[in-house]
């Protein structure tokens, strides 16, 4: 008996490469597919080659669809080509899923849909799901509309989408102070990938961010002075950026929380701020 196949779609990419890894770990027997060459891809080219589609889906019982043109390319390509390749190469997909008999779709999105909402008044703003995403480019436009086709699928597919938060490679001070609100290391991220995929029951659309520090109610506190709640919620973690030389923020605009995916998935991220003391992820 064969052991599941998933296709990762972005399969040469930081995120879609972590979740291939992450996948073969656990057993299953993983198809990539990619743009551009890379260890874990095994189908290349463009998105939109339907023949290429039809034999990378054949035989697939899960897909992981994490390939998109992303934010840095925003200004860089025209808009048409971010909904063709972000919108209209997604619905060719779902189609071509649901023609082979594909029984899950993992949806890999952002927190970047938030956009507007994300702009804070007199307060950090508490991002879950039910914070209505205002979208601010084509970027968050074109996410935001592929995670409605995904959503809203005929004929109807387990589907399930990820806002995945901030997870790329950055200074080690920038990244830890964005793992205390709204970044996220790779690994937490793929894992999140290999529990929304081997859950196929649940449905939705999940957050998917590091490690809480922080509660709802600490929404004013966050806004007028971090260091203070940090010396009282997280004294270790002071005193390891006080040894690492890292500046901590004054204030923070918006946490995201993936309590929702705790809740439902399973997912427990463990890469807190303090793993980047370490060494980056290999």
């Amino acid at each position: 008996m064969r052991s599941a196949v998933v296709l990762v779609t972005g399969s040469s990419g930081l995120v879609g490469a972590a979740v291939a890894q992450e996948m073969r770990a656990a057993g299953w027997q993983v198809r990539g597919w990619d743009v551009r060459p890379g260890p874990w891809t095994t189908h290349l080219g463009d998105l939109r080659d339907g023949k290429l589609r039809a034999r990378a889906v054949a035989g697939s019982d899960i897909v992981v669809h994490t390939a998109a043109l992303h934010a840095p390319h925003v200004g860089r390509m025209p808009d048409d080509e971010f909904r063709a390749v972000n919108v209209e190469a997604t619905a060719a997909l779902l189609e071509q899923a649901a023609e082979n008999g594909v029984r899950r779709v993992v949806y890999t999105s952002s927190t970047s849909v938030y956009g507007h909402a994300l702009v804070p008044e007199d307060r950090a703003v508490w991002v879950d799901e039910a914070l209505e995403p205002r979208p601010r480019d084509v970027y968050d436009e074109t996410k935001l509309e592929a995670e409605t086709l995904v959503a809203d699928v005929d004929p109807p597919l387990a589907t399930i989408v990820l806002r995945i938060a901030r997870c790329f490679p950055e200074a080690p001070a920038i990244q830890a102070a964005h793992r205390l609100y709204r970044g996220v290391d790779v690994r937490d991220v793929a894992h999140a990938h290999r529990l929304a995929a081997e859950n196929d029951r649940v449905t939705g659309t999940f957050n998917v961010a590091g490690p809480m520090l922080f509660h709802p109610s600490d929404v004013q506190h966050l806004w007028r002075d971090v260091p203070a709640l940090l010396e009282q919620r997280a004294p270790e973690l002071v005193a390891l950026f006080g040894r690492q030389g890292w500046p901590l923020p004054p204030t923070i605009d918006r946490v995201y929380d993936s309590g929702k995916a705790r809740r439902e998935l399973g997912y427990r991220p463990v890469y807190d701020a303090a793993a980047l003391s370490h060494g980056p992820a290999s």
